[in-house]
């Protein structure tokens, strides 16, 4: 009899480290799953381009000094990396030619994304010059120089503006501050997916970092 009653304890503790063990893999899926989410949830914009495994990514405004400071510095990098340098538009309310000239260079992306970003260096090199009564007069010199038509009419569909916005909105999403706001991401670091360059001499270190595996 006390040999059944063992054999029936025997039962209930393994029943109960078998529930116990099921809980732990349940807990740990959970965990998975939550962690998954919480990368999945991170903006797409926080991730390199599809084909790259690291990439700089800047939020900027064509007006920013700041901005046309730092463009250089991001795209040696980008080359000296071989890394995708992806630019996105922040305009910001206080500036008064940074979102027409965003919407401008739209245009030129859709000759092609090179033509674009051409055309935004080449407003941050002619920054200091422009202003809202000669801006069009600069883009049609670039177009000019480029052999490309430049309409009177740029965006009469509001397909480019619509395309500065949703760059704009995605930048309140993650609660942008400033211009520019620049991210080196990564997709070999699930847990720290993306880092924030706070200063331009962080740059290549916060690179090398993200490279490892």
């Amino acid at each position: 009899m006390s040999m059944i009653k063992a054999m029936i304890k025997a039962m209930i503790k393994n029943i109960f480290r078998n529930r116990f063990t099921l809980l732990l893999s349940l807990a740990s899926m959970f965990a998975a799953c939550v962690f998954a989410a919480a990368i999945d949830s991170v903006n797409p914009v926080l991730r390199p381009p599809k084909g790259a495994q690291v990439a700089i990514v800047v939020f900027e405004d064509l007006q920013c000094p700041q901005c046309r400071r730092v463009a250089p510095i991001l795209e040696q990098a980008s080359k000296t990396y071989k890394i995708p340098l992806v630019r996105h538009d922040f305009p910001l309310p206080m500036h008064n030619w940074s979102y027409d000239a965003a919407v401008m260079a739209r245009y030129f992306d859709s000759t092609s994304k090179a033509l674009g970003n051409e055309f935004r260096d080449y407003i941050f090199s002619n920054q200091l010059e422009i202003n809202p009564q000669n801006l069009r007069g600069y883009a049609e010199k670039f177009a000019s120089e480029h052999k490309v038509d430049f309409p009177f009419v740029v965006d009469p569909q509001g397909k480019y503006a619509a395309e500065v916005n949703a760059d704009r909105d995605m930048g309140k999403a993650i609660k942008l501050e400033h211009t520019p706001t620049v991210y080196i991401v990564s997709s070999r670091h699930p847990e720290r997916p993306y880092v924030e360059m706070t200063d331009a001499s962080q740059l290549y270190s916060l690179i090398d970092a993200m490279m490892k595996e």
